[in-house]
């Protein structure tokens, strides 16, 4: 049974990396004012601030796969009956 949860994993995470990176662009936006986040090779931003993009970006991204594949866990229990993952 927990061999079907690999595949909708995969749809769900895929779901999850696309909201983690709608609501990055959102914070950023609010927080800085501009409408694109920093790379790393952007001369016009300073270290710290392509930093704390990039540590910014990370933490959402984090709590957002976390959510995500915890709700996707807690539904796959709900509709088989079984955990996914380790008890």
């Amino acid at each position: 049974m927990k061999a079907l949860y690999k595949p909708l994993s995969l749809l769900v995470g895929t779901a999850g990396g696309m909201l983690a990176s709608t609501v990055f662009a959102q914070v950023w936006k609010r927080v800085s004012g501009r409408p694109d986040a920093p790379n790393a090779t952007d001369r016009k931003y300073a270290m710290w601030q392509v930093v704390v993009a990039a540590a910014v970006q990370g933490a959402i991204f984090g709590a957002v796969k976390a959510a995500v594949d915890r709700a996707g866990a807690a539904g796959y229990e709900k509709a088989t009956g079984a955990w996914p993952g380790d008890e």
